[in-house]
């Protein structure tokens, strides 16, 4: 059976169902680990490969790569999905009014956050998405993920596991060197990945066990001209024909500075939502990060003239949840 084009023009933009099943059939990892297997992708990081990661750090430069966590996010309750909202719930003023209730003149403050774990900077798990009731490794969905949460491939499962290699592909850069942002709706394809590879050099090569950042410029311009329709909204992002090449280079998980990883609006002239998830999360079993901010990254990037680093960023060990909000560390 010959593999499906990674040229989007050869998309049939009428049958989503069509170009999604034959790239979940062609790079379906089911069993490649194991029937009881929970990581998906996750197992290409070893021993081997977080002690390469940790010998690319040189002078010790700490990047963060979260957005803020606050009510000023670019949430707009689709899904339910709201903004973290803060709260305090001992303060300042308590403690100089004394009704604290402490000893010999102690004070304190004490504060609450709360938020779904899918409004920010955050890893989707393997739990997040279904391809047809099925869920990562070919289990019934029904069966991995109840009212309990996902009872089989939780997040927390994946708490030591996503430190590794990090490499940044800036995209909104070498497609675009004037402003540095590409434009909503620009499909990425597996030669933009490729092509931007070689012109970054030979620090940006892809392997085995790499984490792989994909830097469009979108979240820079939600920042600057306002959120807008940043939460699922057009954008620049992957497209469904770059499948293969996200099974073949056998990368850990992949992350970019967009809502929804994709592009959108997704490329079917017909209904369809997020199909490249449907391939990549259920079927490849790729861990999945959204709405990073990789802008000061860039710049160091290019400053340092290597984009290669150590990169951490567990996820928070939420148990039985299918996705945790995370604030990831590269290192170089």
């Amino acid at each position: 059976m010959a593999l499906p084009s990674e040229d989007p023009a050869d998309l049939n933009r009428q049958d989503p169902e069509a170009e999604i099943g034959a790239r979940a059939e062609a790079y379906r990892n089911w069993g490649r680990w194991g029937a009881d297997d929970a990581l998906g992708t996750l197992n290409f990081i070893d021993d081997a490969k977080r002690a390469e990661a940790a010998g690319l750090v040189r002078g010790g430069t700490s990047v963060s790569l979260s957005q803020p966590f606050d009510m000023n996010g670019p949430q707009k309750g689709w899904r339910r999905r709201t903004n973290p909202v803060h709260t305090m719930l001992d303060t300042g003023t308590d403690a100089e009014r004394g009704n604290q209730g402490f000893p010999h003149g102690l004070g304190g403050a004490d504060d609450v956050i709360a938020m779904p774990l899918q409004c920010s900077t955050q890893w989707d798990g393997l739990g997040h998405i279904f391809d047809h009731g099925y869920a990562w490794n070919g289990r019934r969905a029904g069966d991995v993920v109840t009212s309990d949460g996902d009872l089989v491939t939780g997040i927390e499962q994946a708490a030591s596991a996503i430190v590794s290699r990090g490499v940044l592909l800036d995209l909104g850069r070498y497609l675009q060197p004037e402003t540095g942002e590409l434009p909503d709706g620009y499909a990425i394809t597996a030669a933009d990945l490729r092509s931007c590879i070689d012109a970054q050099g030979a620090t940006s090569a892809v392997g085995t066990g790499d984490i792989v950042l994909v830097r469009t410029g979108h979240y820079a311009r939600a920042r600057r001209d306002g959120w807008g329709d940043y939460a699922g909204g057009a954008a620049p992002g992957l497209s469904l024909t770059t499948a293969g090449w996200l099974h073949d280079t056998e990368i850990a998980a992949i992350a970019t500075d967009t809502w929804g990883f994709e592009v959108r609006p997704n490329e079917f002239d017909v209904p369809a939502f997020q199909p490249l998830h449907q391939v990549v999360i259920p079927n490849i079993g790729l861990t999945i990060g959204e709405m990073w901010d990789l802008e000061e990254l860039a710049t160091t990037c290019e400053q340092f003239g290597r984009y290669e680093f150590l990169l951490s960023a567990p996820p928070l060990p939420i148990t039985y949840a299918v996705g945790s909000p995370v604030n990831p560390i590269a290192l170089l």
